[in-house]
Order: C-alpha cells, then structure tokens, then sequence
C-alpha cells in the first residue's frame, strides 16, 4: 500500500534519491519493496508468468533510468511504478489475439483434495472472468480488490478521477458477477445468499 503524504518523501522517493546518488543497497530495497507487487499485478493483467516478468523488469529498469531526474511528480514511485506497469501490460495484451489468457493455478495449502480442487475452480473462473472484462475495469478491480489499493491510489495511477475509479471498479464488479452468475452450482457456491 501507497503511504499517506505526511509532506516528508516517502521510503520509496527517498531510497529512490539514495540510488539515484549512488547507493546499490537503496535500489535493492526499494526493488524488495516494488518488483513482487508489480509482479503479482502483471500476472493478474497478462495471465502470463513468464510475461509478467518481463514486465516488472522493464519497469523497474525505466524506474532506475529515471531515478537521477526524478521530481516530485505528484505521485509516489510506486505509483508511477504501477502505472508504467499497467502501460506496458495494455501494450502486450493488445499485441495478443483475442481470446482469454491461460493463468497459473494458485497453489493452496488447504487439506482436502476436493476443496483444493474446488478453490482451483473457483480462481480459474474468477480469472478467465478478469479476462473477459474490458481492460480499464480489469485494472480498477485487480488494483482495488486483488491489491487491496485504495480509489485515490488507483486514480494516480491509471491517471483518472476518484470517481471515474469508482464507477469503473462498480461496474467491473457487475460485469464480474453477470459473467459469473451461471457459475454458481457449479462453484460450489448454491449455499450462499
């Protein structure tokens, strides 16, 4: 999560100025603290492991090319950092023939063959759901409830209005759960209200 402006830099502007000046430790922590939340981001927008990848290397890399100019640009590096991010991933997934991405099973500790193959279920649906969406909802609602950022973050991020992220993530989740609708016995879901 982004840190509330305190009017003080933020740990990433400030490790971002320290790489900037020379510090390699800076670039690592800053690297620890960015490249596994673009990379879970890049997954769930590309559907690609081995893509996702590429991507949060190719942001990182323009983030430390940009690291001896950088000024404060009314974002947190992490912001600018999801949004170069959400770019390149547009970029790559418009390159690609329609069709929903193949994403990697999540691995799930839980005991129970039938509730791992049950939970397997549950977040291919979900994310061949996410591939159905238009591209700006998809990213509203990984970024909102997959990332668990705030309105104000994403609005920096995709370059919107709070309330042009509201409307996108409300009506991302409608279409998430008309897609879904048919799904439910299926899912296992038949108990819940």
């Amino acid at each position: 999560m982004v840190p509330r402006d305190t009017g003080e830099p933020s740990i990433e502007a400030t490790l971002l100025a320290q790489f900037a000046q020379g510090a390699p430790d800076a670039a690592q922590a800053l690297t620890d603290l960015l490249a596994p939340r673009i990379l879970r981001y890049a997954a769930r927008m590309l559907g690609d492991p081995a893509e996702a990848e590429d991507v949060t290397q190719d942001t990182m890399l323009r983030l430390w090319r940009i690291a001896p100019d950088w000024r404060d640009q009314g974002v947190s590096p992490s912001a600018w950092a999801f949004r170069v991010a959400g770019n390149l991933c547009t970029d790559r997934l418009r390159k690609r023939r329609p069709g929903p991405p193949e994403l990697p099973d999540l691995v799930d500790d839980s005991p129970a063959a039938d509730a791992r193959m049950m939970q397997a279920a549950r977040v291919r649906a979900l994310e061949q759901a996410l591939a159905g969406l238009p591209e700006r909802q998809r990213q509203a609602v990984i970024l909102r409830h997959l990332e668990g950022m705030s309105n104000p973050q994403i609005a920096a991020i995709m370059m919107l209005g709070v309330e042009a992220v509201e409307s996108l993530t409300a009506r991302g989740k409608r279409n998430l759960s008309a897609i879904l609708a048919g799904q439910r016995d299926a899912l296992g879901y038949q108990d819940d209200d």
